[in-house]
């Protein structure tokens, strides 16, 4: 058992998405260390994040903060500055001080990925955080009555889901997230908000590409509860086959979820494991998602490496 265990945590995993569900996948593996990468959504236009945007421009730095924040295993002085946020009336009035550092050691560095990096060492976190892509694109969506929607904000005030959802502009890859994908042993999609926070890095071409042509293991982790806003309107199985499709037809291999989802394909493998919290019915049990991710990685040993035409 401790050969397997020290095996298991030689694999190398990346997790894709945005927000608290990135947030708790990453806090959920943090004893893999630099093992795992998480590519994180930099769409947001909404809250403090979308305020910076307006002003200063630049990629969004809300969700990258988000999974920073869970990320902090020593609370310190850092760590409670990081996670700031003032209140009164001025202009101030909101802001997350965690978002004014990344921007500012932004400004102050040749590439995002760098501000992103001081935080780690500062906060002494070791898994890899890296954006999407290091230039600013929103999302935009096609509405069912052929109307463009921009934002992500507006997209999850939509009444019904989007027919498409593209990247405005389109933009390129952050290099060192294709070498995580080309490399990987296990690639996550979720859980978090399906729309805005799952699909925007996959919208990005090269990353598209890049997970199409990957021999890691794909796993899809459902929500615990229904989504609020137009993904809550979607069934599972649309929302896999959106993924398969942005990433050229690239199939999911295991779905992670607390229930069987009976409407799905035979061809995906459904693995049932309790996931809730005790305290919050909607929210991901660290160690329980850790023990499924690892279960899913020994499962999975059979297909690192193996030819996808077999």
């Amino acid at each position: 058992m401790t050969q397997q265990v020290s095996d298991q945590h030689s694999q190398r995993i990346v997790a894709i998405g945005g927000g608290h569900g990135l947030g708790r996948v990453l806090s959920a593996l943090g004893d893999y260390g630099e093992q795992v990468t998480g590519i994180v959504t930099t769409t947001d236009n909404g809250g403090s994040t979308g305020r910076i945007r307006a002003c200063q421009g630049g990629i969004a730095w809300g969700d990258i903060r988000n999974c920073l924040n869970q990320l902090i295993t020593e609370p310190s002085v850092g760590s409670m500055l990081f996670e700031y946020r003032f209140k009164g009336k001025g202009e101030l009035n909101g802001h997350n001080l965690g978002n004014l550092i990344l921007t500012a050691l932004d400004n102050l560095s040749v590439r995002p990925l760098e501000a992103i990096q001081l935080i780690r060492d500062l906060l002494d976190i070791r898994p890899n955080l890296l954006p999407m892509s290091e230039h600013p694109s929103e999302l935009a969506a096609l509405t069912p009555e052929g109307e463009t929607v921009s934002g992500e904000t507006h997209i999850d005030e939509l009444s019904a889901p989007p027919t498409r959802l593209f990247l405005s502009p389109t933009v390129p890859a952050t290099r060192e997230a294709i070498a995580a994908i080309e490399h990987a042993d296990l690639i996550l999609l979720g859980p978090g908000s399906f729309l805005t926070s799952v699909m925007p890095p996959l919208l990005v071409p090269e990353l598209g590409r890049a997970l199409k042509h990957a021999q890691a293991k794909l796993a899809f982790i459902r929500n615990l509860g229904k989504e609020i806003g137009p993904a809550g309107e979607m069934p599972l199985a649309t929302m896999l086959s959106w993924c398969e499709r942005t990433m050229g037809g690239k199939e999911i291999d295991v779905v992670i979820g607390e229930q069987h989802a009976p409407q799905l394909a035979t061809r995906y493998q459904q693995k049932e494991a309790s996931l809730a919290s005790s305290n919050h019915h909607w929210r991901h049990d660290r160690d329980k998602l850790r023990q499924a991710i690892d279960e899913t990685l020994l499962d999975g040993h059979f297909s690192v490496g193996r030819s996808r035409s077999s």
